[in-house]
């Protein structure tokens, strides 16, 4: 199993080109299961479960052509141009042996029954971060005239004999969920008749994907504002898309930089994409500043501490708590840090006190007293964002630390010991 060695303590300065969004790729990729024609996607990040999802794809009865790879300046992939071409649904079951890792395996469901009628999705995986059920994608469904059964672990998703489309419907959310508003929004695109979705998630890659249905031929209003309406549509045809920046890897490094001191040039990214991180950013002490599709972040000092609130877009995301914990450790003062989203996602915090962090946990509340210095140490990565957490404290501290499990941080992000080490950096992966 790999770890990462990083020896701690060195500034960061240079360029990194940002990835495209593995939040955005993953529905964009689910979405050609919508058409027999051919669907062309680029800046594709080059991780594991984007190589889950191909698997799963293929066993669909998806043809995936892999086009030249790009490289930055350095010679480090950083994206991928696939084309994927669905012209007939050849099995309906996504098995339990490809979703268990990833849990955006469910985002096949919607496309998968609109398409082909029936669909047999195994309860996906993915990081152990909290309860993420998938009542509310199948609320929506049965809401649009699918008939829901669970057996053995399989939920069994069918549209009804003598029907040879799902119904439009009304549908508001119970809680705002990403990949359920990405899910209904797929499914409706098909659907007869029109269908109002409320309560829907507003972040940047429900926006991309509703982009990429648009050119496919879907009739979509209001992505990226809390109701989306959708006029189904008998077919959708071909289209070609490219993918957002990742803004949680822009965000990763950014508060690398954050915690090392230095000054790094993040190129291929959007300021827009999380305004919120960059004000919590400059709010510790950084200098930011955007230019055309490049972040510049300069930190001369210690960090100031932050204290913040997890929320869904535009509030603070989820997916960088534990970065900014990491910051907050060898922050300038007490930071409290409040986890809305997930209820089990602090799991990091005793691997940060290892390394000399003073964390206490209550519930959803951790109250971070910042030290001087972290002290490098053994540490071990539960889940993806947690695993980039160390990374950044790692990199922060005094000696050497070593990683464990990072094959949860090769899910999320791409290559990134060779962009953390082309910026002065040393990570090793063992």
């Amino acid at each position: 199993m790999d770890k990462f060695r990083i020896k701690g303590g060195n500034s960061l300065f240079g360029k990194v080109n940002i990835s495209g969004a593995k939040n955005s790729a993953l529905p964009l990729m689910c979405a050609s299961l919508l058409t027999n024609d051919s669907i062309k996607l680029s800046n594709i990040p080059t991780l594991r479960d984007i190589n889950t999802l191909k698997q799963l794809l293929i066993k669909l009865g998806a043809e995936i052509i892999e086009k030249p790879r790009h490289l930055d300046q350095y010679g480090n992939e950083i994206s991928q141009e696939l084309e994927i071409s669905v012209k007939k649904i050849i099995c309906d079951i996504a098995s339990y042996d490809l979703v268990k890792t990833m849990r955006a395996s469910i985002l096949v469901l919607g496309p998968l029954l609109a398409r082909n009628g029936i669909a047999r999705i195994s309860m996906p995986g993915g990081c152990a971060i909290g309860a993420r059920p998938i009542n509310l994608h199948l609320k929506g469904l049965e809401a649009m005239g699918t008939q829901i059964t669970i057996d053995k672990g399989d939920v069994i998703a069918r549209i009804p004999k003598g029907k040879s489309r799902l119904l439009g419907a009304n549908y508001v959310m119970d809680k705002v969920t990403v990949t359920g508003t990405e899910n209904l929004m797929m499914a409706a695109t098909l659907a007869e008749g029109i269908t109002i979705l409320d309560n829907c998630a507003c972040e940047p890659e429900v926006v991309d994907l509703a982009e990429l249905l648009i050119k496919m031929g879907a009739k979509i209003n209001g992505a990226g504002t809390t109701r989306i309406t959708i006029s189904g549509v008998e077919k959708l045809n071909k289209a070609s898309h490219f993918v957002i920046p990742d803004r949680i890897e822009t965000g990763t490094i950014l508060t690398a930089v954050a915690a090392c001191k230095g000054e790094v040039v993040c190129e291929n990214t959007s300021v827009d994409l999380l305004t919120i991180v960059i004000d919590k950013l400059v709010e510790s002490g950084a200098k930011i500043e955007q230019k055309n599709n490049s972040i510049t972040i300069q930190m001369e000092d210690r960090p100031k501490s932050i204290s913040i609130q997890t929320m869904p877009y535009p509030g603070f995301p989820t997916d960088m708590q534990a970065q900014a914990m990491a910051l907050s450790s060898i922050g300038n003062g007490t930071t409290q840090i409040v986890e809305t989203i997930f209820e089990n996602r602090f799991l990091h915090a005793s691997e940060l006190n290892r390394m000399g962090a003073k964390i206490n946990i209550n519930n959803h509340n951790a109250i971070i007293e910042g030290v001087d210095e972290l002290q490098g140490a053994p540490v071990m990565a539960t889940d993806l964002r947690a695993s980039a957490c160390l990374v950044i404290a790692g990199l922060a501290a005094k000696g050497e630390t070593i990683i464990d499990r990072i094959y949860h941080l090769d899910r999320g992000y791409a290559n990134l010991e060779q962009k953390l080490n082309a910026i002065g950096a040393m990570v090793e992966r063992i």
